[in-house]
């Protein structure tokens, strides 16, 4: 008699595969259940944190007296002014911006099939800055002469993902070859094309007035002090496509990992497939860069720590980049705001700190890996 072929596969091992599978489905909806009460309760704090501090009952209160406009007293209405003009844009702008760089950093590393591409390491971000610092410093100069003169909001996005696409796509060009992409490369060229924005945005740096000077400086160090509602409505039109295309893309770069020949094989547009991602990351990176500066190491640190909890498979590494970034760029901004309260501290120096020695840690750990 024979045996039933799931008898066969379990007694072949396969139910010790199906309870692993399972296992892991557990562990993947366990971590996105963390993941959004973690952004929830940054975003609470995030809200109640301040000059004038709110308590979550009240913060609750002042969101249904600005949806509502009927408030409840005068604190309500007082709560509902300072959360739905200050507070509300920052912490949306912070989740946005958490969310895209975690994001593109995770996209990178697909795209490079490497864990140590990250658009602030490798001077993606660094492209962005220097176009932004371009318009900063020389834009009244040449804005006037310019379709968008009127809207010079508009100027500042347009010229930060000009200057990361360029920086992405010279990138690109430079560490890949014959179908491969070389780590050492990748890495010198990152730092060659980031010492470059480096050197012309010093120079910048040296012909900018008073103003200008302190607007270098925001870029250079990163901060959502100046969110507005602005710069919320700014960085959408990037952060729509970036969400939108993270179910498409997540398939893609599972199949890209296996190596680009065998996608192709497996009908895979590998070409296409790499314009949108290097389109997508660099539209994300500097609409974030115009929007709050230069947040290095959140696109490297992110995406790792994912990968040893949920594993690689992309369809559920991106979003859960974006929901772990979003948490902890507001968790950073938090501590930018108590560490040398009443003053803030800026994220970048924060980010850095945090990030500096992960990689120093992930590149020792790569290193015992191939010795």
């Amino acid at each position: 008699m024979s045996t039933p072929p799931m008898r066969a596969f379990a007694g072949n091992g396969g139910g010790t595969l199906v309870a692993a599978l399972q296992r892991r489905r557990q562990r993947t909806a366990f971590v996105f259940a963390l993941l959004v009460l973690l952004v929830a309760a940054t975003s609470i704090v995030s809200l109640g944190l301040g000059a004038v501090s709110i308590p979550p009952s009240r913060t609750f209160a002042a969101l249904w007296t600005g949806l509502t406009g009927s408030p409840a007293d005068a604190n309500a209405a007082r709560d509902s002014l300072v959360i739905l003009n200050i507070r509300l844009p920052r912490t949306l702008l912070g989740l946005m911006v958490g969310a895209s760089l975690a994001v593109c950093g995770a996209l990178m590393q697909g795209l490079f099939r490497n864990p140590l591409a990250d658009p602030g390491l490798v001077g993606v971000s660094s492209g962005a800055a220097l176009a932004a610092a371009i318009v900063i410093v020389l834009g009244e100069r040449f804005l006037p002469y310019l379709p968008f003169a009127t809207l010079p909001f508009v100027a500042l996005p347009i010229a930060a993902f000009l200057g990361g696409l360029l920086f992405t796509y010279v990138l690109y060009v430079l560490s890949s070859g014959s179908g491969r992409t070389s780590v050492a490369t990748l890495l010198l060229a990152g730092v060659a094309l980031g010492a470059m924005a480096g050197a012309v945005t010093g120079l910048l740096t040296f012909l900018s007035n008073d103003q200008q000077l302190r607007d270098l400086t925001f870029w250079s160090l990163g901060s959502l002090g100046g969110a507005t509602w602005t710069k919320v409505t700014t960085i959408l039109p990037a952060f729509i496509p970036l969400a939108i295309a993270l179910p498409f893309l997540g398939r893609s770069l599972n199949a890209l990992s296996l190596g680009e020949a065998e996608a192709f094989h497996l009908g895979l547009p590998v070409e296409r497939i790499k314009r949108i991602v290097i389109v997508v990351v660099a539209l994300a990176v500097g609409a974030a860069v115009a929007s709050a500066g230069v947040i290095g190491f959140v696109g490297i640190v992110v995406p790792h720590l994912l990968r040893l909890a949920i594993g690689a498979n992309h369809k559920v590494l991106l979003p859960a980049s974006a929901l772990l970034g979003a948490a902890l760029l507001l968790a950073s901004d938090i501590l930018a705001r108590l560490i040398v309260s009443p003053a803030e501290l800026p994220i970048g120096i924060l980010t850095a700190a945090i990030g500096a020695p992960f990689f120093l840690w992930l590149l020792l750990a790569r290193r015992k890996m191939v010795t």
